[in-house]
């Protein structure tokens, strides 16, 4: 059972889940300051308020044990994970995405070959259109 633990924490994926977890977890308050900060802000100037909650509720009973009903607490959470949507996706998504078309193009071959590469194409090329038929070499 230890040599079965061993070779698991050995195979890195534990490793990389903790790194995963840690960088998740520092990259949360990232966004909650993005969203609480700045968007969420910019929401309230807009509607004159960022949280939709207490707009309209319903208190069912009386007293010490009166319910009381949110139904635009549900609009509330559905913009603020469109915000955190959006957030990641200008943070996280759009560069990484950029980076990925860049290092795609880093990797395509060059429109056109070497000079060096050329000439010793064309070489080739002479040196194959002076053989004659069938391949043998004129002596």
């Amino acid at each position: 059972m230890l040599a079965g633990f061993k070779e698991f924490i050995a195979r890195g994926n534990a490793v990389d889940l903790a790194v995963g977890v840690v960088i998740g977890a520092a990259f949360t308050d990232v966004v909650n300051a993005l969203v609480e900060r700045v968007l969420n802000p910019l929401v309230g100037g807009l509607f004159g308020r960022p949280n939709f909650d207490d707009t309209w509720h319903v208190t069912l009973g009386s007293g010490a044990d009166a319910a009381v009903v949110q139904p635009l607490a549900v609009l509330t959470a559905l913009i603020n994970f469109l915000l955190v949507a959006a957030a990641l996706y200008l943070l996280v998504v759009l560069p990484m995405n950029k980076l990925a078309a860049r290092r795609r193009e880093d990797d395509s071959e060059p429109a056109a070959p070497a000079d060096d590469v050329r000439v010793l194409m064309e070489i080739r090329d002479l040196i194959s259109a002076r053989q004659p038929p069938g391949g043998a070499s004129a002596r």
